[in-house]
């Protein structure tokens, strides 16, 4: 479900195609709901092993992270940090994990390329940025642990199942319909590019 709230673009799990439509590259959204930390080896069992993920992403989010986590009693978890690890790791295994998976909103940090902008695209899903250096912030929108799962893999890699609340700021970077936030602004960036370094060496010209 998508609402307007106070201003802000809510996306609440589950997520369909129909609530992505109107989200476009460039947009900032936020969270409710369902989000699971999920990266580098979860990416590779599912693609590359086939083993079928433990929890259910099917309509809602991951998020490329490796979090601190606090154990508490009776197999409980409390979120100390959860800060975006770089998505371009699993660009490899993102079509794949998305067609897999149905997951509909991938959370990471920078970009990501071709093999995500094609699973966006064919099957209705975003990939958004948490800004960085953020990771305490983002700990406190996790309102609680509700599972955790493939464990052996250590904290970092665990697939920490949470409920999240207006989770964000989530700047979207590549949405439904496959644009690429991040590669169009390289190509504005590389126009701009010239006419700057011009300016520039009128100013620095007597560096050697």
């Amino acid at each position: 479900m998508l609402e307007i709230k106070d201003g802000k673009k809510i996306l609440t799990t589950p997520v369909s195609a129909e609530d992505l439509k109107d989200i476009h590259a460039g947009d900032i959204i936020y969270l409710n709901g369902s989000m699971t930390t999920c990266r580098d080896v979860a990416h590779r069992r599912l693609v590359e092993e086939g083993r079928e993920l433990p929890v259910d992403v099917k309509d809602a989010a991951i998020f490329h992270a490796g979090p601190i986590i606090r154990p508490l009693e009776n197999d409980k978890f409390e979120m100390v940090s959860v800060g975006p690890t770089t998505s371009m790791r699993m660009e490899k295994f993102e079509y794949e994990f998305v067609k897999e998976s149905g997951v509909r909103v991938i959370i990471g940090k920078g970009g990501m390329k071709e093999n995500t902008e094609r699973a966006c695209k064919e099957f209705g899903a975003i990939h958004c940025v948490f800004p960085a250096g953020n990771a305490v912030v983002a700990a406190t929108e996790v309102e609680e642990i509700v599972d955790a799962q493939w464990r052996d893999l250590g904290m970092p890699e665990t697939l920490w199942h949470c409920r999240v609340k207006e989770f964000g700021p989530l700047i979207v970077s590549i949405d439904t319909e496959g644009r690429n936030l991040f590669e169009e602004n390289k190509v504005v960036f590389n126009e701009r590019k010239e006419k700057a370094i011009e300016e520039i060496c009128k100013h620095v010209s007597f560096i050697k």
